[in-house]
């Protein structure tokens, strides 16, 4: 996937967007409206931009958006209602990546002939000449990235607080400190990625989306 092409600005642009915009409006839903008297529950990019999340999307190809306020005193449940919101993101950017898979299926089928590993590797840069096509591409990927990416269990990312539900009473004193800490965790994973070459988070989008591309293909091999 080539970054800083027109199709790749665009697809981040609406993915992050969408993204920001499915934590509001599920937190409006939930009895939240902090996210809507801020001006957040809007598709406009320009409201959900995080500078160096969205320098990371150009040039690292994983990134994310400016954190929509949510104000958990609203929620009947906290925990529960919490996740639900988390959840949103990934699952918005889910959905536009399987409307980018069907458009890809019904008019460039021929795009999924290569292996998972190879779409992977590949991306857009394999011969598509048209606009569509590749932004189409751009957007299947980034999407599967940025929820596989927002899918990891460690603050701030949405994955640490869809597993809330789940932490035992007894541990949530633990899990508040892991929390505090998850920042830090992550920046020493940002840093061994990119200076010792030590593939832990890629490894991790990698692990998520490659079943779901060998779906996608198996799915299209039984239509065709």
């Amino acid at each position: 996937m080539e970054f800083l092409t027109p199709p790749f600005i665009i697809s981040i642009l609406v993915a992050l967007s969408v993204h920001e915009w499915a934590h509001g409006f599920v937190a409006n839903l939930l009895g939240d409206p902090t996210a809507k008297h801020e001006g957040r529950l809007t598709l406009n990019p320009i409201a959900h931009l995080d500078p160096i999340g969205t320098l990371m999307f150009l040039f690292a190809g994983f990134g994310w958006g400016k954190p929509v306020p949510i104000d958990p005193r609203y929620f009947k449940h906290y925990k529960r209602d919490t996740a639900f919101v988390a959840l949103a993101g990934p699952a918005s950017n889910l959905i536009l990546a399987i409307i980018a898979f069907a458009l890809l299926a019904a008019f460039f089928p021929a795009t999924f002939q290569n292996t998972p590993e190879a779409l992977l590797t590949t991306g857009a840069g394999m011969g598509v000449a048209s606009f569509f096509n590749e932004l189409l591409m751009d957007s299947l990927f980034l999407n599967l990235g940025l929820m596989a990416f927002n899918l990891l269990p460690i603050a701030p990312l949405d994955g640490s607080k869809i597993l809330l539900p789940f932490i035992p009473l007894k541990f949530d004193d633990i899990y508040e400190t892991f929390m505090r800490n998850g920042p830090w965790i992550l920046l020493g994973l940002l840093v061994a990625e990119r200076v010792f070459a030590f593939p832990l988070l890629r490894g991790w989008i990698y692990l998520v989306m490659t079943p779901i591309l060998t779906f996608m293909q198996f799915l299209l091999s039984t239509v065709l």
